[in-house]
């Protein structure tokens, strides 16, 4: 029997910005690759904080940067004072301590939910915005009093689709009034000294005239394996067992933030750095409402973003066909077609994909276009390539980068010679323009990255193409792309083994990228793409 404590309430406090001056502490290695992810594919033949400080946060509307609404857009942040303190300490056996949010985003002045389990007596939440401030990367936005410690009991299996949830009573809410839109690593800090991220958009209501970055929860949550199965495999580690729908009612697995900390934070970092004018939503989200692609000059998908809805898609591509950029820094997006079904007292917190079993999907004889398996495949295939240009390969790959149009305007600056290489940025999966596969347009491919994968020759491409409306649209096709730009630093472990070089290019490159999408349509201040796929491929 296990007693249910009620939730407490704790107020936004703001923190003074340089609370402190820590030098960053050695990151733990981490394979962000996500091995053990599943063999070879091939395109279908048919296609520390103390007790808190007691402050509160000025008025929004008279801090710099805030909207007439009060609420304070991402480039107020940019040179804010930061903390260095907002990486982990250990974070000690898994049970150790360990929490989730009852929503995976929010708007400026909405309460969440934490729900955390620990074997301490106590804990505490703080709570760090990511951005530039000054190169230490995050500030200290609020932080909880001390809050008591409960062990709560095991997860649950639901049988039918062996999704886990654990269906922990809320241990506090957190008021998120003055809080700025942007991307936020709760930190859980028990009072032993383990500690464990529980990650967390402020999301954008308005994105008009801004870069919209949009974070991948539903593949995050693909790939979790907290409390035994993820989408990838069971308990027993074995394909057949995988859960097929996947809950957000409980924790991620490892530091608990371990996708957005390799494929998305280097990013918000640089974006926020160039001081384009951004916006934050999440896939989840923009299935939801597309209200914040709405005007947006442009639409960054972050480094692995694999799990979309249907609503997703069609919202993303009826902002590129009305003028809004789309820039997809990844491989593999838009590569499973998944559905949200509802969770622990709320919706949209399950996420539904059977893949390889779809014909056991209830919907595979009713509503074809909903069933959940890879876009390319029946009942209604429908390939990722008519979006984002590329077609998805094949894992797990290791290669040189490879420029092919060194004069495009995206390597402006970079000193790039056509045929020049940049070591294992290819990896660890891949994207290539495929012949005969639906595409938008003509397209310009401006890297072609020789590999060979699963024992096959092939190549990985960066292409580019406009549309009618003058949205400009990359895919780089490499899934290492983010990572890239730490490259050589060590924050990620061994980086693959790509270095500072590397790291330079991929940033001039993405800074290119960034600045002239923030523009508004590619095609009316940049060249348009030159069709190059027949000489490429020889077709």
């Amino acid at each position: 029997m296990y007693r249910t404590y009620p939730a407490q309430t704790y107020p936004a406090q703001t923190l003074p910005g340089g609370d402190v001056a820590l030098e960053p502490g050695p990151t733990p290695a981490r394979d962000g690759s996500g091995l053990g992810r599943r063999s070879f594919l091939t395109v279908c033949a048919g296609l520390g904080l103390g007790t808190a400080a007691a402050c509160t946060a000025a008025p929004p509307h008279t801090r710099p940067g805030a909207s007439p609404g009060g609420r304070l857009r991402p480039e107020s942040e940019r040179d804010a004072p930061g903390t260095a303190d907002w990486r982990l300490g250990s974070t000690g056996p898994a049970d150790a301590v360990a929490g989730y949010a009852d929503r995976v985003s929010v708007t400026p002045g909405e309460t969440l939910a934490l729900h955390v389990s620990t074997t301490a007596a106590s804990f505490r939440v703080s709570a760090f915005r990511v951005g530039w401030y000054g190169g230490r990367q995050a500030r200290r936005i609020w932080a909880s009093r001390r809050i008591p410690g409960r062990a709560r009991p095991a997860p649950r299996v639901l049988p039918a689709t062996r999704t886990v949830r654990a269906d922990w009573p809320a241990a506090l809410t957190v008021d998120t009034t003055g809080w700025p839109e942007g991307a936020y690593l709760l930190r859980l800090e028990a009072d032993t000294g383990h500690q464990r991220y529980v990650p967390l958009i402020v999301r954008s209501t308005e994105g008009a005239g801004r870069t919209v970055l949009l974070h991948a929860p539903a593949t995050w949550q693909a790939y979790n394996r907290w409390g035994g199965s993820s989408l990838y495999a069971g308990a027993s580690g074995a394909y057949a067992t995988r859960s097929l729908a996947v809950s957000f009612d409980r924790p991620y697995d490892a530091d608990g933030a371990e996708k957005f900390l390799v494929y998305e934070r280097a990013l918000v970092v640089l974006a926020e750095r160039l001081g384009v004018p951004l916006a934050y939503s999440t896939g989840i989200d923009v299935h939801r409402d597309p209200g914040v692609l709405r005007g947006a000059h442009a639409v960054v998908c972050l480094g692995h973003d694999e799990y979309w809805t249907p609503e997703q898609r069609a919202h993303v591509t009826a902002a590129r066909d009305a003028g809004t950029n789309i820039a997809f820094l990844g491989a593999n997006t838009c590569f499973r077609r998944i559905r949200l079904a509802a969770g622990d007292g709320a919706d949209d917190r399950t996420v539904v994909c059977y893949k390889s079993d779809c014909r056991a999907d209830p919907l595979y004889g009713s509503r074809p276009a909903l069933v959940t398996t890879d876009y390319r495949l029946p009942p209604a295939p429908d390939p990722e390539s008519s979006l984002t240009g590329v077609l998805y390969e094949g894992y797990p790959v290791d290669a040189p980068y490879a420029v092919r149009a060194a004069d495009h305007w995206l390597y402006e600056g970079t000193g790039v010679r056509s045929g020049e290489g940049f070591a294992h940025l290819v990896g660890v999966e891949y994207d290539r323009v495929t012949p005969g596969a639906p595409t938008p347009g003509p397209l310009e491919i401006t890297a072609h990255s020789p590999l060979v994968c699963g024992g096959r020759p092939s190549h990985s491409d960066s292409a580019y193409y406009t549309t009618a409306a003058g949205s400009g649209v990359f895919a780089t096709g490499t899934m290492r792309w983010v990572e890239g730009l730490v490259a050589g630093t060590g924050v990620l472990g061994g980086d693959h083994g790509m270095d500072g070089r590397t790291r330079d290019f991929v940033t001039r490159t993405t800074e290119n990228l960034l600045r002239t999408f923030a523009r508004g349509p590619a095609a009316r201040h940049a060249p348009r793409p030159r069709a190059n796929v027949r000489a490429v491929y020889d077709t």
